[in-house]
């Protein structure tokens, strides 16, 4: 009976929100006759009609089969096969946790647990598997200070560490745009090993990091999780602080908050364009959870005017994404904007594609059965190269400062001659660069940050702006400017099917634990950790102060 009431209502959540049922759905189950109201009174009676039948029927066969195979149980034996069910049971809570009796059985099963597609994972796993695999999540480990006065300290300690920040500080032009752009899969193919280029791909993107702010930003993701690194530069908290079970903020943390502050809280117009289904990631619920006020995807209510295509490929073209972030950047001039553009024209596969084919390698980075698809890859983000520098001209030619953050998401999934024990670094690592346009260059300082990571881009683009922040700005300036890159560790992050232990990447490429951090450097970490905490998993006492806007 519960498995088909799963199965009937994740049916028609499917049809409604494009996601199965989920443990945190029962907390809805108070309000289960304004989501009665929702669904057709049709299917209510068929399956409360269906209920009743197999409770009548299983009473019935009950009753009959009990004459011919009864089975005399005492008091003893009926508590201990209740307590064997019970233990059996428990393992639900440790599915999540690698290497647990229940994680290696429901491996060898196939079940699948990736938790950025709960739509497709539910087909292959049942409606009841999928909601079992959801009982295991942990947000965040509890720091031991964790307390109402001491967050409560650590807010008015970071309250007039903005004051003094703010001193050098400008105030906010009316019409400040910033431009978050997640570069799908982009990456420097050179830097890594047994890997040599004909040519150089994208020698415009290696120029503008060598002559603004730019380095290497560390990925906690291979071959995919890309919304983890949007969740991180919207948010500028880290995924390696959380516990190892929560692998997808977005579809297993966002919705449980009551408050979610994010990069979206300084600014008056809030903008996602996405040239791709909306439906992975829960990107729709996400977005309007984040305080985005439109968003721009295929089949959006809010239509995408730019949608063209290179050559064969299946995907919206970067040239056409920055076409599209144009368009708004112009529509706007009286307000303060933020732009989150996330691109797909380098995302997996890589088929034959493009009409011309410029670059090639040598090299066992990847097997022989990969090169073509390495080929196009390095047709892809040349094309991308191209449409970068073609959208840096463009936004200097507009009279409103324009400050444009660029990264690359994850490398792509192809490098099968590497292997990740040994690479792991190199495998995790993309390219990132900070720009402020013309108008606003005068304004704007280079900063010097070799290793970051995708957490430290609010901070980072605000400090190269040079403009005022709030006191929850001044805890992630700090973060950034005296923490090493926090991440996963790279070396044990071959699967992004769970959070990894936490390591810290310093400007010289060299992995280093919590204890080889300095004194000062673990207080900021330790303040850090109980905002993170607080905001994540905790009772939410710094929410408001952290959703402060600069006016």
């Amino acid at each position: 009976m519960i498995d088909l009431l799963l199965t009937i209502s994740t049916i028609l959540k499917i049809s409604l929100r494009e996601e199965p049922i989920l443990p945190s759905d029962m907390k809805m189950l108070n309000g289960v006759s304004e989501i009665l109201n929702m669904v057709n009174p049709v299917i209510i009676f068929t399956s409360l009609g269906s209920l009743l039948f197999l409770t009548i029927s299983t009473f019935f066969v009950q009753k009959r089969v009990g004459k011919i195979y009864f089975l005399k149980l005492n008091i003893k034996k009926r508590i201990g096969w209740l307590i064997t069910i019970l233990i059996l049971f428990s393992g639900v809570f440790f599915v999540n946790h690698k290497n647990s009796p229940t994680y290696i059985i429901f491996n060898l099963f196939r079940v699948n647990k990736t938790f950025f597609n709960q739509k497709d994972a539910v087909k292959t796993n049942g409606p009841l598997i999928q909601f079992l695999i959801n009982v295991d999540v942990k947000i965040m480990e509890k720091p031991e200070r964790y307390s109402k006065s001491r967050i409560n300290i650590i807010m008015k300690k970071y309250n007039e560490k903005a004051k003094t920040i703010n001193l050098d500080r400008n105030e906010w032009p009316e019409n400040q745009t910033i431009i978050f752009c997640l570069s799908e899969s982009f990456s420097n193919p050179s830097r890594l090993p047994h890997l040599k280029l004909n040519a150089n791909p994208i020698p415009n993107i290696i120029n503008l990091k060598r002559e603004n702010t730019g380095g290497l930003m560390m990925s906690v993701g291979y071959g995919g999780g890309t919304a983890n690194m949007e969740w991180e530069s919207l948010t500028g908290l880290n995924i390696s602080n959380l516990s190892e079970t929560l692998v997808t903020p977005y579809t297993q943390l966002v919705d449980k908050q009551p408050i979610t502050p994010n990069v979206t809280n300084l600014f008056e117009e809030k903008i996602a364009i996405h040239p791709f289904t909306a439906n992975l990631y829960r990107r729709k619920d996400v977005f309007e959870k984040l305080g985005f006020e439109k968003f721009y995807y295929e089949g959006s209510p809010n239509k995408l005017e730019y949608s063209n295509k290179i050559d064969s490929s299946p995907q919206v073209s970067d040239e056409a994404a920055y076409n599209e972030t144009l368009k708004h950047i112009n529509d706007t001039f009286d307000k303060t904007q933020f732009i989150q553009l996330s691109t797909m024209q380098n995302h997996m596969p890589y088929s034959d594609y493009y009409e011309k084919y410029e670059f090639d390698f040598t090299g066992d980075a990847t097997g022989s059965w990969r090169k073509e698809e390495l080929r196009t890859y390095l047709q892809g983000i040349h094309y991308t190269d191209i449409a970068t520098q073609k959208f840096i001209e463009e936004i200097d030619k507009i009279e409103k400062p324009i400050t444009f953050v660029f990264y690359g998401d994850h490398l792509p999934s192809i490098y099968s001659g590497l292997k990740m024990t040994q690479y792991g670094l190199q495998m995790h690592q993309t390219d990132y660069f900070i720009y402020n346009n013309k108008f606003s260059r005068e304004h704007s300082k280079k900063l010097n940050k070799k290793v970051v990571s995708t957490s430290d881009f609010p901070a980072m683009a605000l400090s190269q702006s040079n403009l005022m922040i709030t006191p929850f700005y001044a805890l992630l300036t700090e973060v950034s400017n005296k923490l090493p890159a926090a991440t996963i560790d790279p070396y044990n992050s071959v699967s992004n099917r769970y959070n990894g232990s936490q390591v810290f990447i310093n400007s010289s490429n060299k992995v280093l634990s919590r204890k080889d951090l300095d004194e000062n450097q673990k207080e900021v970490l330790e303040d850090y950790m109980l905002i993170q905490y607080d905001l994540t998993a905790g009772n939410q006492y710094s929410a408001k102060w952290a959703s402060m806007n600069i006016k």
